[in-house]
């Protein structure tokens, strides 16, 4: 388990959708830890949070983006034995692929273009269905 820091991190999203299919990666770390979401990760100090989600994206997917708008922002805070284990601010963008193809790197065990209907038959995190249910109609 991770030392729970006094304050909560702050970690971005990459919301990339081509062709009408959403670009996910099976997460290999907490949180959502072995189900599928939207890639990216957390701010280092001096990051912007573009900047952030550039360099997490070329780890986990190897694809080069450019960052759009911020579409939506949630906390994820996880509780081991009544005490926080951690807590994550996280503020997920609109983005588009600018070169590569998606392959798995980093943190990221693979990396899929998911249809609405695929979503169904994989486990994906809660608030990565939440997100593409209320703001894009992914059902």
């Amino acid at each position: 388990m991770q030392e729970t820091l006094p304050f909560p991190r702050v970690a971005v999203g990459a919301v990339i959708i081509k062709n009408d299919k959403v670009l996910l990666v099976k997460r290999s770390n907490p949180p959502a830890k072995g189900k599928w979401a939207v890639p990216g990760g957390k701010i280092l100090p001096g990051e912007t949070m573009q900047d952030a989600l550039r360099r997490e994206i070329l780890e986990e997917t190897g694809l080069i983006i450019t960052v759009d708008d911020v579409v939506h922002v949630f906390d994820v805070i996880e509780k081991e034995n009544k005490k926080i284990s951690f807590h994550y601010v996280i503020i997920d963008f609109t983005c588009r692929i600018l070169s590569g193809e998606p392959k798995a790197g980093d943190d990221a065990l693979e990396v899929k273009w998911f249809s609405g209907k695929d979503l169904k038959n994989h486990d994906i995190s809660d608030k990565t269905l939440e997100l593409l249910e209320k703001k894009f109609n992914i059902r």
